[in-house]
């Protein structure tokens, strides 16, 4: 077994109202930032042991899809790395 970390970025997906990143947007235009958009996402990091990194992705993208993200509202990525 060898130890890998994921990284699972969850955001909610396009057209989905986003009132965190909206109330941030407003707040940096506020302080004098131009932007067009702002999205707010939440990251977790997850250490696995697992036999490859195609074991370890497998098993935080059940993770992601069991617990993590709603796939009615939420886009998300995993990014697996040796620790």
């Amino acid at each position: 077994m060898s130890e890998y970390t994921a990284t699972v970025t969850v955001r909610l997906k396009a057209g989905v109202h986003d009132p965190e990143a909206e109330t941030t947007r407003r707040a940096l235009e506020r302080l004098g930032f131009d932007l067009s958009a702002l999205r707010a996402a939440d990251q977790f990091e997850l250490d696995l042991d697992a036999e490859s990194a195609e074991s370890a992705r497998e098993r935080a993208t059940e993770m992601t899809e069991r617990l993590l993200a709603n796939p009615t509202i939420h886009d998300h990525d995993i990014e697996v790395e040796p620790r």
